[in-house]
């Protein structure tokens, strides 16, 4: 019979080790596991991130509406539409305007008249005409070094030091995106195809008749 018992208090001792090595083993697989991140974090930490060209095409062609003004329109099938073979050249050399091409209008209830290209804006400050962002070294902005278009855009002034930039260039909303944005634009600008088109000297409002 004293056999029989320490038999049995070995398994009820046995028992009491394996219960208690189970609970210790939970416990410690309960304080290892971290709470899993949800499939939006996980998709966005599993993506690559963006080069600097990739931000700046992003910024240029789907936030900043940059070929509104600086790629002239041109006549599509469904309407005006830019015209991409030129893609960010500005106002067209070719397409001369003057004074005495701008409408009379009445200055009380319109401050801004743009031309068919959407390139060239007349309004009290005078006639501007979109520049070329291409990375044209003499009609572009291929000397232009990346320094000097930050500053360009921070200043809202040509070379940053020059005459102001005129409407209707959102220079003042331009001016607060981060430097890093800045750069990226202008990394993404000197990937564009080269266009040779000298645009047209702003014309101040002195000039207008």
């Amino acid at each position: 019979m004293k056999q029989i018992s320490t038999i049995k208090n070995y398994y009820r001792i046995a028992s009491l080790l394996v219960l208690g090595s189970a609970g210790i083993a939970m416990i410690a697989s309960g304080c290892n596991t971290q709470p899993k991140a949800n499939a939006a974090e996980e998709k966005q930490a599993a993506a690559p991130a963006q080069s600097a060209v990739e931000r700046g095409k992003y910024l240029v062609t789907a936030v900043g509406g940059c070929n509104d003004c600086h790629t002239p329109f041109k006549m599509g099938e469904h309407g005006p539409e830019p015209d991409m073979q030129h893609m960010l050249s500005g106002h067209p050399a070719e397409f001369k305007l003057t004074m005495a091409d701008v409408p009379k209008v009445d200055n009380h209830k319109w401050a801004m008249i743009g031309s068919v290209t959407n390139t060239a804006f007349a309004g009290p400050w005078g006639i501007s005409f979109a520049m070329n962002l291409t990375p044209d070294s003499v009609t572009g902005i291929g000397t232009w070094g990346e320094d000097l278009f930050v500053k360009t855009i921070r200043t809202g002034k040509h070379w940053a030091t020059s005459r102001p930039i005129m409407p209707p260039m959102p220079q003042p909303a331009f001016s607060h995106m981060t430097d890093d944005d800045l750069k990226s634009i202008y990394a993404y600008l000197r990937t564009v195809p080269k266009v040779h088109n000298q645009v047209p000297d702003y014309i101040p409002p002195v000039q207008v008749q």
